[in-house]
């Protein structure tokens, strides 16, 4: 058998794993950066190539390049190449600095910045500071509003089985029993984002105001900061308590949309609902409530890997429309 190609041996000052661990810290600016660091700290581990690459999920060639150039230049190598033409005047270390203030930080006397209150800080010109923007595509001046549709699926049942599941055969249908024993009750609180079809969700034993306040503050943590949240509910009680609307009158950044009386189908999270019942909890057989709240976060967790936003097929006209005329067939 063959020997592979020698890999090569890679080891770290103290001073250069604290650069390369606080560039994998940055949360939102220099990804590409956080990552080259990731692959070279996980190189210096001893961990071989493909190793690596499965674990930050890159190719081996892509660690085995970033492994040569830090092998070769330390950590310059990690850095972008210069591009052909006049040598900038302005180095990735300052380029780094004005994305950093503009993305993690805002000024002291205004929301966001502004090219000139950026090119005083940095000690730039205010032409320099709008190239970096537009190259990275920063619009501090710009905001847009992240809308959730928002419900909770109260008293899902623990329910097993008297009898086995018989399993699908051919020619036989799936079989149970239609009988049942109840182990216990859980609520889901759920909100589905709109735009990509990503569902956030808390289980809690009791359906009150006190836990709905719970996953208003999980939303809050989890919506950046500097997003409008509009939030689509029902008119249910635990959502207009005095609590929930002073809680509301202390984050005005949250916008209420409630769904009328007898229309929470309008609710695009109550169609997320009916996929939960229909592939995870109808057919299931759960022994216990802990059993039942596993496997309502294994779909989550399944699901929210690969989310597709729910969409309208009819216009608001046309599905009033259908309404009319099946009240005009049932009356």
């Amino acid at each position: 058998m063959g020997r592979g190609r020698r890999l090569l041996e890679l080891t770290l000052t103290d001073e250069e794993n604290n650069r390369l661990v606080e560039w994998t810290r940055r949360r939102k600016s220099a990804q590409a950066l956080a990552l080259r660091a990731r692959i070279v700290l996980a190189c210096a581990g001893g961990a071989l190539n493909r190793d690596v690459a499965k674990r930050l999920q890159v190719t081996p060639r892509t660690v085995g390049k970033w492994r040569q150039r830090f092998v070769d230049l330390r950590l310059d190598g990690l850095l972008d190449a210069p591009r052909p033409g006049q040598p900038r005047k302005i180095s990735d270390a300052k380029v780094e600095e004005i994305i950093a203030l503009t993305l993690e930080s805002r000024p002291a006397d205004a929301t966001h910045w502004s090219t000139r209150q950026m090119a005083k800080v940095a000690s730039l010109n205010q032409t320099a500071v709008t190239r970096i923007w537009r190259a990275f595509g920063l619009q501090p001046h710009r905001q847009e509003t992240f809308k959730l549709c928002v419900d909770e699926k109260s008293q899902i049942q623990a329910l097993d089985r008297t009898q086995p599941l018989l399993p699908l055969s051919f020619g036989v249908a799936e079989r149970r029993s239609h009988d049942y024993v109840r182990h216990g009750t859980t609520t889901l609180f759920a909100a589905l984002d709109l735009a990509t079809g990503q569902v956030m969700g808390q289980l809690h034993r009791r359906h009150r105001a006190t836990e709905f306040l719970k996953f208003l503050r999980t939303i809050e943590q989890n919506v950046p900061a500097d997003l409008a949240v509009h939030l689509v509910m029902d008119n249910y009680g635990t959502h207009k308590t005095a609590s929930v609307r002073a809680w509301f009158a202390r984050h005005p950044r949250f916008h209420l949309h409630f769904t009328p009386t007898s229309g929470s189908w309008l609710n695009l999270v109550e169609r997320w609902f009916a996929l939960l019942t229909e592939r995870q909890i109808k057919r299931g057989s759960h022994r216990s409530t802990i059993e039942l709240e596993r496997a309502i976060r294994d779909y989550l967790a399944v699901y929210n890997q690969n989310p597709t936003p729910f969409v309208w097929h009819k216009t608001a006209d046309q599905i009033i429309e259908s309404v009319g005329r099946f009240c005009t067939r049932i009356q």
